[in-house]
């Protein structure tokens, strides 16, 4: 995390995106790739009070600058093919240009043609060397670099040639060695070496401060010194240094100053980025503002999940051998515009549960149900209260007894709860409607027992992700859970004969409106249409959808990793892969749209989860750099036209989107007409949605006034369902 600020405001970086807090009301303003930024991920920031811009430098190099309510990108850094680290570790401004530390050396960036102007690689021999940190008293440039403390002269002529560069550690009281960062203080050049503070004075360098504590960072603020402090033991402070090395302030509010990343002063008031505690803000006395963002912890790479308008993810994590992360951010939930995360920081109760994988409402309280992966089984009620669900109920991993690995979860018809119960013995699980449990040996050579995502389909059928290339399970209890003699069992894998899949490692499953089973895996996706057959007949496999692509066709993602599949009102698929975000056709044979991080806001190309809203057509995306939604045109319809929503209504001048009508009967034909019946325009809904952009037929804005929306079903009555109204001016 990072933290600048200027012009009333203070910046705060967090590890996803940016926010700013307004000095004189506390109005909390954030950006994102959603508002306009260029990129997920930011490394560093710095507020420019000369030229009165914010400079930004993101984890992949790419750069912004905000200058007013403008954004302007340089991505030359990032597009530079040069090997080596071109990270930016810090940003120090001067007149109008940048000079950031990177992996590289020292780059310089033009703040008036927003541009790279130079490049300086001061390592040994002309060598790359990682810079931490940069600063100027007027006569030289220092940068704190992996080799030592170096300076140049400013009025040097060629400042990119190293042996322009003298290195200062080594002589005159500065030990040689790496250095973390350098500041000037009141003309006063200050080095961070280890965990101690060195100033540069007439006679050499003397010890500055020193307090026995490790430094996080330290940095120059308001002609004060700051350093974020933290002990192995977990115990942290911000010291505030006056030019004289006295002590200004001491933060040490436990809560508040858990992990300082970063702090600086404000109008003299201290403001501390924390790791845990978000941005905080210390009055002259002990007192704290804390401003914490109505988000997610961090991202999800587990299950996510749509319920009754609340949107609930898994943030859990396992490698690609399927062993736990330790990741203990829990379980985000998003319920009217609110998030709110439940894991083991905020409740001691739960503090042993990490890795939630899997997730599943109760239909009956929609109380909610987690799976975490070495934990156990955790049930969430109202207050919150916390039931844990371990020994003699879930088994222990075979070869580690200590884990409990919940890794999917599912409600039947019945509302009982299917467990996958990866590496145990019975891996299967079922906790009946009336609390009751009952294990299931599946009769199948499952590599490690691997069991994840369960689905359950239009016959009560359970379908089994069985990953590490196991295949796809299909499992039917009959009409009674307890009588294992008409069980049911069919494995699914690749290649014809063995279930037709296009491959044995299997990522997800889904069902769309017809029933069908969509897989996806690790080179494409198939489709078993069959679902009445496949356990009477063995010649039910599954087909490979084929897109047309000129003069060619090819299978459906062939060669793509398919992580996750979502069917919208429209039985339209939505596909995460590593490549981005599809949508394609109800029966898969064209490709709609794809959304990635350079055609659209999407936080990043490595999409690991989809998860529908079907009322309001909302997608949700889980991607390696957070959570993001798109407002799609396709929501889930009815037998009949339910009350129609329009929005935006009434439609303001200058906009330019679409227009969403909603809660519409299956492939409602939808009219719009003048008061008199004249026909403006005429479309069908995708599902229980119909979208307009505002225009008549021959592509012209229309007009200001009152519009009907009239709804008819196929071979029914039309019928006039709501208004609209346009204010054009």
């Amino acid at each position: 995390m990072d933290v600048t600020a200027g012009d009333g405001r203070v910046y705060c970086a967090t590890p996803y995106s940016l926010f700013t807090v307004n000095v004189a009301d506390n109005l909390i303003n954030r950006w994102s790739r959603v508002t306009g930024l260029n990129e997920t991920g930011i490394s560093a920031i710095r507020y420019d009070d000369v030229n009165d811009k914010l400079f930004i430098a993101y984890t992949n190099s790419n750069v912004d600058i905000i200058y007013r309510n403008d954004i302007y990108n340089i991505p030359d850094i990032k597009r530079d093919n040069i090997a080596g680290d071109k990270s930016i570790y810090n940003i120090y401004p001067l007149g109008q240009h940048y000079y950031l530390s990177s992996g590289l050396g020292v780059i310089v960036i033009d703040g008036n043609k927003h541009e790279v102007k130079d490049s300086w690689f001061i390592g040994n021999g002309g060598n790359q060397v990682k810079v931490n940190g940069f600063t100027s008293d007027g006569s030289f440039f220092y940068a704190a670099t992996e080799e030592g403390l170096k300076k140049a002269p400013v009025n040097s002529p060629n400042l990119a040639n190293h042996a322009n560069w003298q290195l200062l550690s080594g002589s005159n009281g500065l030990s040689p060695g790496g250095c973390k960062n350098v500041v000037n203080v009141q003309d006063k050049i200050v080095v961070q070496k280890n965990d101690s503070l060195f100033v540069q004075g007439p006679a050499g360098w003397s010890l500055f401060y020193t307090d026995g504590w490790p430094i996080v960072s330290s940095n120059s603020t308001e002609n004060k010194i700051q350093l974020c402090e933290r002990q192995v033991t977990g115990i942290s402070r911000v010291i505030i240094l006056n030019h004289d090395a006295t002590v200004y302030r001491a933060l040490a509010n436990v809560g508040v100053v858990s992990f300082p990343r970063k702090a600086i002063l404000y109008n003299n008031d201290p403001w501390v980025a924390d790791q845990f505690a978000c941005l905080s803000h210390f009055g002259s006395s002990q007192a704290y503002e804390q401003y914490s963002l109505n988000s997610p912890q961090g991202i999800a790479s587990g299950e996510l999940f749509v319920y009754n308008r609340v949107f609930s993810a898994a943030a859990g994590e396992v490698n690609d051998a399927w062993n736990y992360q330790f990741n203990g951010n829990g379980i985000y939930s998003f319920k009217e515009g609110s998030w709110n995360n439940i894991n083991r920081y905020r409740y001691q109760p739960i503090d042993s549960l990490l890795d939630y994988l899997a997730i599943a409402i109760d239909p009956r309280d929609e109380t909610i149900w987690a799976g975490s992966y070495g934990g156990g089984l955790l049930h969430v009620s109202p207050g919150p209260v916390f039931e844990i669900f371990k020994q003699n109920y879930i088994e222990p991993t075979v070869g580690d007894p200590a884990s409990y690995r919940v890794a999917g979860l599912a409600f039947d018809k019945e509302n009982n709860l299917w467990i996958s119960n990866f590496g145990a013995t019975h891996p299967l699980k079922v906790r009946k409607s009336d609390g009751s449990w009952k294990n299931f040996a599946v009769p199948f050579s499952l590599f490690e027992n691997a069991v994840s995502q369960i689905l359950v389909d239009n016959n009560n059928f359970k379908w089994i992700v069985s990953p590490l290339g196991s295949g796809l399970v299909c499992f039917d209890h009959g009409n009674d859970i307890d009588n294992t003699g008409d069980d049911r069992w069919r494995r699914f894998r690749g290649g014809a004969g063995n279930g037709g899949l296009p491959n044995s490692e299997i990522f997800c499953v889904a069902k769309d409106k017809a029933g069908f089973i969509w897989v996806g895996t690790t080179d494409g996706v198939g489709v078993i249409q069959c679902t009445q057959e496949i356990f009477s007949s063995l010649a039910c496999e599954a087909i490979l959808p084929i897109v047309p692509n000129g003069n060619f066709a090819g299978y459906l993602f062939k060669g793509q990793e398919v992580r996750s599949i979502a069917v919208d009102g429209a039985d339209r698929k939505w596909v995460a892969t590593k490549s981005g975000v599809f949508l394609v056709s109800a029966g898969g044979e064209k490709v709609i749209y794809q959304f990635t991080q350079d055609n659209s806001p999407l936080l990043s190309n490595d999409v690991k989860k989809i998860a529908i809203d079907g009322r309001t057509g909302e997608v949700y995306f889980a991607t390696l750099k957070g959570i993001c939604s798109f407002r799609s045109t396709a929501t889930e319809g009815g037998e009949v036209n339910e009350e129609v929503l329009v929005f935006p209504n009434p439609v303001p001048p200058g906009f330019t989107g679409t227009i969403g009508i909603r809660g519409l009967a299956n492939n409602s034909i939808v009219k719009i007409t003048e008061l008199d019946g004249r026909l403006v325009y005429q479309t069908r809904a995708s599902g229980g949605q119909a979208v307009w952009d505002g225009r008549n037929y021959k592509g012209q804005r229309i007009s200001s006034g009152v519009y009907l929306v009239l709804v008819s079903d196929d071979g029914k009555k039309e019928r006039a369902a709501t208004k609209i109204f346009f204010i054009s001016k």
